[in-house]
């Protein structure tokens, strides 16, 4: 079977076909040359299953190391890390020769150099409709008993977010480790390093994990703020659940490491993984994630993972493998906001998380940076505002340039700038996020900006301020999907619509290794973050809440449940819209955003088996070697029933639909999770340029946990010229409506 090349690209604001390899991921360097000889890189080696089980790890650890060149007396270990739970293989350092040599040794499977991944960096609860001692929070139990795992940067242990106050013990079944000197606690119950060459235990010196670890699992902590701001108690999505951290970032995350973190965490006992990192779209049996989240799934552990910083361009994903639960970024409703007032009169909605008390209301001089026609200058860029005059001045800066936004602020103030408004570019649009600037300052949407350039250039004496509004909730078009939460389509199963939902992600609080402020003394620090690296934790926390409240739930079906039960308008009643302040499409948004509440009483499931995946895997033209990798036993996909992609029993449809094609009928078998005796009749929102067919027109229980299946046709009409055209499928009863979204793309 030929292996299939067509990808989906963004091209032209559309969605075309064309042929080419696409990948984000790029390998360390493989190996410098000194003196003609190749130097020590860590590769990734992925062996043949052995028939039989090692008896103990150290016999497992004597098969690898026989693969490994001989290594003279006095040199360093080869080897990096050895996995026994997630992949049959290691890691080691080789040179290119040894690495192609190894390829050709019996029992070898595959070689590769290891790839180098990326972070994708209080009120969110309240949000989410989680309060105290009412709704979902209560009959999870907060997620007590559950232990969520969390591959990040480290964390900070005497976090009050982290402390063990009303926690329950450890459970019986943990089997990890705490690495830090006092030892962990009741909350924080295991803590482990993966980051090679670092010496000492998991601290975080960036603050992404403390962040990200917090999110998913903090407990409650009163008077949590930022420069005064978003005021109030701060709490994880699962405050009683426990929290286990592996750092797997350092300088980058390295592959080796993060494997060898899943590989720990599966055998340490955890029920939720939490990974806010990835490296962009790659055949699952050569993503590391993908293979160590397939293993994970098979021992019953949920894993959570980020979408990816890259949107909204199309095709940008992350963790696109089915049986990862892949997560986007939305805001909340919550505006630090920052409103700058022109000299004609007019205002503007922005936001900043510094807000200074006395700034003065006085109009000053307005500027915008790039008069002088330089590129650099309209960027703010280090050193481009020296010869500009701005001194005293409000400065009007463009994002963009690869230029950090709080740094543009910093190159404002370094030459005498009053305060900053920082516009949007056009691909942004009318995402905004509340940074700590460096200076007085706000940051606004791309039209926002256009209308200040526009005043400027009416008048020889433009002036503004910025009126400082502190917390504004209540925000009625949230939430939005935010402009660089990456979209789909996967590139590598278009059958599969993602990402799978979009939760909180921009403008976060949550626990933070140090005072942002640089001026306090207390121990209660926490910053505001934003990114899919966020949303991810959000989401991590939800499936242990579900995880308690339906111990029996496997993976799938706590997808299933979050998934079917997403929300698809705002707090206003109207549809989810993007940056361009218009409905936002299935590829931002997939399933909607999620809903808590209904997600722990979803009606109906979606369920899928570990082994239902192997021919959906074959169907996806991999070889049975390469779909051994993924599923960790041997297979033959000539003796499988091998089905298209779409027919996985996911819950949502994501069909290719050609031109000359003729009607594609799937089916999908739900399971009744509600009460024993109910019916569901079907409503359909047909997508435009498709006919669709549903049989049968009404479904029927009698038990609770009995499943029933159904077929779906699909038909493409005529002259359609359309890249993609979206709908969803309704199945409706007296107490549920469970959501299946569909997405139709045009060949």
């Amino acid at each position: 079977m030929k292996r299939r090349s067509t990808k989906l690209v963004p091209e032209m604001g559309a969605i075309c076909l064309v042929n080419l390899v696409f990948m984000f991921i790029v390998p360390l360097a493989v190996a410098s040359k000194e003196n003609g000889k190749s130097s020590l890189s860590t590769y990734i080696v992925h062996l043949k299953k052995p028939k039989g089980v090692f008896a103990q790890a150290v016999d497992l650890d004597g098969w690898y190391r026989s693969f490994l060149p001989v290594t003279i007396p006095g040199q360093r270990t080869r080897m990096v890390f050895s996995y026994r739970n997630v992949v049959t293989g290691f890691a080691a350092k080789l040179t290119a020769e040894e690495a192609e040599a190894m390829k050709r040794k019996e029992g070898i499977k595959s070689v590769w150099p290891e790839k180098v991944y990326s972070l994708h960096t209080t009120h969110s609860p309240d949000f989410m409709g989680l309060q105290q001692s009412l709704g979902f929070w209560n009959q999870s139990n907060y997620g007590r008993g559950v232990i969520i795992g969390v591959l990040d940067t480290g964390i900070t242990p005497g976090h009050p977010s982290f402390s063990d106050e009303g926690m329950p013990p450890q459970p019986a079944k943990w089997k990890g480790k705490c690495e830090f000197e006092g030892g962990c606690n009741n909350k924080l119950i295991g803590a482990r390093s993966f980051v090679e060459g670092e010496v000492g235990p998991p601290a975080d010196e960036e603050g992404h994990g403390t962040h990200t670890a917090s999110t998913a699992g903090g407990n409650f902590v009163k008077g949590a703020n930022v420069f005064g701001n978003a005021n109030g108690t701060a709490s994880g999505m699962a405050p009683l659940a426990h929290l286990a951290m592996y750092k797997v970032c350092g300088a980058g995350c390295s592959e080796s490491a993060i494997l060898a973190a899943m590989d720990a965490a599966v055998e340490d006992g955890v029920d939720v993984l939490s990974l806010s990192l990835g490296g962009g779209s790659i055949p699952f049996y050569m993503d590391s994630i993908a293979l160590g989240a397939f293993t994970a799934i098979q021992k019953g552990v949920f894993v959570s993972c980020s979408a990816g910083n890259e949107g909204p361009s199309y095709g940008t994903l992350s963790n696109e493998a089915p049986w990862i639960l892949t997560v986007g970024a939305s805001t909340i409703d919550r505006s630090i906001a920052a409103v700058p007032k022109l000299g004609n009169g007019l205002t503007f909605d922005g936001e900043s998380l510094y807000q200074p008390n006395d700034f003065p209301s006085t109009l000053l001089p307005l500027v915008y940076s790039g008069a002088n026609g330089k590129a650099a200058s309209a960027f703010c860029a280090p050193g481009s505002l020296k010869d500009v005059d701005v001194k005293g001045k409000v400065v009007l800066c463009e994002r963009g340039g690869d230029i950090g936004r709080i740094d543009k602020g910093q190159e404002v103030k370094d030459n005498g700038g009053a305060a900053m408004i920082l516009m949007n570019d056009k691909l942004n649009g009318f995402s905004t996020i509340a940074d700590p600037h460096v200076l007085p300052a706000t940051h606004v949407g791309y039209e926002t900006g256009l209308s200040i350039q526009k005043y400027i250039n009416s008048t020889m004496n433009a002036t503004a301020t910025i009126i400082f509004k502190g917390t504004v909730l209540g925000k009625q078009t949230a939430p939005e999907v935010t402009s660089f939460s990456s979209r789909g389509p996967s590139l590598q199963s278009f059958g599969i619509l993602k990402p799978d939902i979009i939760g909180p992600g921009v403008s976060i609080l949550a626990a933070w290794p140090v005072s942002v402020e640089n001026k306090t003394n207390t121990n209660s620090t926490f910053n505001m973050i934003s990114g899919t690296s966020m949303s991810c934790p959000h989401l991590s926390g939800i499936a242990a809440l579900l995880k308690s409240s339906h111990p029996d739930w496997s993976p799938a079906a706590i997808k299933s449940a979050i998934m079917t039960t997403a929300s698809l308008v705002n707090l206003g009643g109207n549809p989810i819209v993007d940056e361009t302040n218009t409905t936002a499409d299935i590829f931002a948004t997939g399933a909607g955003h999620v809903n808590p509440s209904k997600a722990n009483d979803p009606g109906l499931i979606y369920d899928i088996q570990p082994d239902d995946y192997i021919p959906y895997l074959c169907g996806l033209n991999y070889t049975d070697e390469e779909v051994g990798t993924i599923v960790q036993q041997t297979v033959n996909c000539s003796s499988e029933s091998i089905i298209a992609e779409a027919e996985l029993n996911y819950p949502s449809f994501s069909i290719l639909l050609a031109e000359s094609g003729g009607s594609q009928t799937y089916t999908r078998t739900v399971m009744n999770v509600g009460p024993a005796s109910s019916s569901y009749t079907y409503e359909v929102f047909v997508p435009t340029g498709v006919d669709v067919s549903v049989k049968p027109e009404e479904i029927v229980f009698t038990e609770v946990n009995q499943k029933q299946t159904y077929s779906v046709t699909f038909s493409r009409q005529k002259n359609i010229s359309l890249p993609f055209s979206q709908g969803l499928l309704k199945w409706v009863s007296a107490q549920h409506d469970v959501n299946t979204p569909i997405v139709a793309i045009f060949e």
